[in-house]
């Protein structure tokens, strides 16, 4: 039986996250109240922040390691991994495959460039004075050349371009738990979940109110598929998504979905 199975969730109250706490040289974590209150739900904002040389990246997939979807749990103890979240989105049609494109070394999940997704999370850089983790607006960047440099890619929507526009998303008006990943002016990586239910333009509004000047914004997941396990220097935080309007609107789910792809993070010793 894995560590983390065994994990009972808390009776105690937690930590308390309202500033930025360190969990480790590099990573630190905090929680604060959404600027607009949600129709859901706690409104919480949950923020993890990364130093990209104080980590190692990579995107674990299914089919790279021959196994069926994992929930983040059982991602994390198999690569003994700290952080876990979703890679990106997956094709509920082809339920091991992401929608846009995404490698990891020579193993290529889907080889197809999709068009209309112009933001990538990049590992592994060949340049190893480079962190191990960057967001990429493939607006502003020679999508040939990340193909050369970076080990691993992951193809996802822009929220943020890489000079702080905020994109829009009037196309559908829905809302959902969501996790979305960014970059700030100095290069530290962050994911930020919600489990209340918030517009994708309410998230983007968030973000660019944030005083850390977030840039390189990109959609990770919405709904209950959404996860982001960290467990870092006995810091074992939990945040499992649920509600989307229309499709799933439900606030009950408590449990990590299985997935296929995930981006996994070591903490360096």
């Amino acid at each position: 039986m894995s560590i983390h199975s065994q994990i009972e969730r808390y009776t105690e109250p937690q930590p308390d996250y309202s500033r930025w706490t360190e969990l480790a040289p590099g990573v630190e974590y905090k929680e604060s109240v959404a600027p607009i209150k949600s129709y859901l739900g706690d409104s919480k904002l949950s923020i993890l922040r990364l130093d990209p040389k104080r980590v190692e990246a990579d995107f674990f997939m299914a089919t790279k390691h021959k196994t069926k979807s994992l929930n983040a749990y059982q991602w994390a103890d198999s690569f003994r991994l700290n952080i876990v979240c979703n890679a990106s989105m997956y094709e509920l049609g082809k339920p091991l495959q992401s929608r846009g494109y995404l490698r990891a070394g020579g193993h290529a999940n889907n080889a197809v460039f999709r068009e209309n997704y112009r933001s990538a999370i990049v590992t592994n850089p060949k340049d190893t004075s480079e962190g191990n983790l960057k967001i990429l607006d493939l607006t502003c960047e020679s999508w040939a050349r990340i193909q050369k440099e970076y080990d691993g890619i992951a193809q996802g929507l822009r929220m943020i371009s890489c000079n702080g526009t905020a994109m829009s998303w009037n196309k559908r008006n829905q809302s959902c738990s969501m996790l979305v990943a960014a970059q700030d002016k100095n290069g530290w990586f962050y994911l930020v979940f919600t489990r209340s239910p918030y517009t994708h333009n309410e998230m983007i509004r968030f973000l660019k109110e944030m005083p850390e000047g977030l840039r390189n914004t990109i959609y990770l997941e919405g709904g209950p598929e959404t996860s982001l396990l960290i467990d870092v220097n006995g810091h074992c935080i939990e945040k499992v998504g649920s509600w989307v309007s229309d499709t799933y609107e439900r606030n009950d789910n408590y449990n990590f979905w299985r997935l296929p792809n995930v981006l996994g993070i070591k903490v360096k010793p």
